[in-house]
Formats: structure tokens, sequence, C-alpha cells
């Protein structure tokens, strides 16, 4: 059974609630990202509901797998479907965990959580090779490189609510663009390399220390291609996957992260599934927080 253990019938039963969205028509390069929900949930059948830190929540945490979005290949009518169906599930008040497809497939999911939280103070963080804040790409405006600039729009995020970490691959406008809107965090991957990832933590906490909920994106190609080669769009120089394990655990105990998704995972990209296997220890450090926190 997907998710072995911690799989559960009952959407009243569960403390997360698990969607894929099989749609990689967005991705500029390397395809694949399709395929990303059904690696991630054969390879979870193995996996004992157990943290790295030996938090045991077999019996005690339970995940309700909810299928896939289904593909439409209108995408405007497809990403309205998706808004509208993540806006219900996020009434039951579970923590929502998104499974991508390629990054473009986090606008809906985004504007249907800003709006979720509507007169709240709501944040997004973005952990990612590229900062996605691009206004129009290849002709595009729902690109994989204009996610956070969609979000930006919304009238429930402002710019000190964003964050943008991980960076190493920029275009001139996005540069320019974020030079005019200074009070968006960027913590470039250098700069993590530099200061390390405590430094990462402290700015996370004092930055959303006073917010409702907050939104997590978490691009796989913010790791090095050495840890995650199974990406369209991987970029030297990145971030390893005991650094993001680390990040992950901190955000879950420490933020108001009400919902996230993990994107860009491209199994035919990959090497011995060592991209998807990354996807779900994060996923699964993600359960053994919130675990914790009930």
């Amino acid at each position: 059974m997907n998710w072995a253990e911690l799989a559960v019938d009952d959407i009243k039963k569960a403390d997360v609630i698990i969607k894929g969205i099989p749609f990689d028509g967005a991705a500029s390069v390397g395809k694949g990202a399709c395929q990303a929900p059904d690696k991630l949930r054969q390879l979870s059948k193995v996996l004992p509901a157990v943290s790295e830190e030996g938090i045991v929540f077999k019996d005690r945490f339970f995940v309700k797998d909810d299928g896939d979005f289904e593909v439409d290949l209108n995408w405007e009518r497809y990403y309205r479907y998706i808004e509208k169906e993540t806006g219900e599930l996020l009434k039951l008040n579970k923590f929502c965990l998104f499974i991508g497809g390629d990054h473009s497939t986090t606008i809906p999911l985004e504007t249907a959580f800003l709006n979720h939280n509507a007169g709240k103070k709501a944040g997004v963080i973005h952990f990612d090779s590229h900062s996605d804040i691009l206004d129009e790409y290849e002709g595009h405006k729902w690109s994989h490189a204009c996610t956070q600039r969609r979000a930006i729009e919304n009238n429930n995020l402002n710019d000190d609510g964003l964050s943008l970490i991980g960076i190493r691959s920029w275009e001139s406008e996005e540069i320019e663009y974020l030079k005019e809107h200074s009070d968006i965090k960027v913590i470039p991957a250098a700069k993590v390399y530099e200061k390390g990832i405590g430094y990462v933590m402290d700015q996370l906490k004092e930055r959303y220390q006073n917010f409702d909920a907050v939104y997590l994106s978490i691009d796989i190609d913010v790791l090095d291609p050495a840890y995650a080669p199974g990406t369209g769009t991987p970029e030297s120089g990145g971030l390893s996957t005991r650094e993001m394990m680390q990040l992950v655990k901190f955000m879950i105990k420490e933020l108001p992260i009400k919902a996230m998704d993990i994107v860009e995972v491209s199994p035919p990209l990959d090497s011995s599934d060592i991209t998807s296997w990354a996807a779900l220890k994060l996923m699964y450090e993600v359960f053994g927080q919130l675990y914790l926190k009930k």
C-alpha cells in the first residue's frame, strides 16, 4: 500500500492530506516531473513510519492519499480547477502536502492558500535554484519561471512575506525586479554556504514570527545535482540533502507552515531514484515534526 503504515482511507482521521499534480507542461528544459507523484507513491511502500531521529509515528499519525488532480489539457481551466479543489481541501484544516509536477503547479496552490488565509498574515517560503519571479517566460505567464511573480500579485502576499532561498541562477529581469522589491528576502545558495544553515534559520524565524500561515514550496533543484540529478533544470552549487533536511525540520517545528509542495522531481532523468528518495526523505521528516506537534 502507498505510504505503508501511515495510510488511512478516512480523510477525517488523517493528519496529512497528500495530493498529486502529474503535470509538467510548463517545464522549459527537461520533462518528466509529471511522473513524480506515482514514483514517490511506489517507493513509499517500503518506508517504515519513523523519522531519522527515531521518532516512531506508526498507529499515531496518518496520511490520506487523495490521488491526483485529473489532468486537463486546457491549461487555464486546469489551474482554476486545482485552485478550487485546493481551497476545499484547505477548509478541512489538515496539513496539505502536494507532489508536483513542474513548479508552475504551485501557482494555483499558492493562490488557493493565500485566498484561504485572506485577512490573516500569510507568507511564502520558496526553496529553489531559481527565483521564478519573471513576469513571463517563453511567452507564457504561467511558466514554471513565473511562480512567485504570480504569487506576489495576490493581495494577501506582501513583499515582506516572500523569501527565496538557495538561488544561484538568474535572469536579468529578475535581478532588476528584486532590486526594486528589496523587501523580498533573497538568500542565495552562496550565502547559505558561507554563513551556514543556522543563519537561514535565524533569518526565517525573525521574519515569520508574527505570521499566521506560511506556504512552503520546495523545488528539488535547490539541492545540488550531486544529491538530486533527476530534475529538469539542474544547477551546480546547491544545498546538500543534509542541509535541506535540517531546514525542513526547523521550519515545520518553528514556523506556521500550514501547507507545502515538493516539485520538479523527474524520475526519467534520475539515477537510481536518488532524487525521488531525497524528496521522500524530506516528506518523512515533515511527518515526524508534525507528529511531535500533535
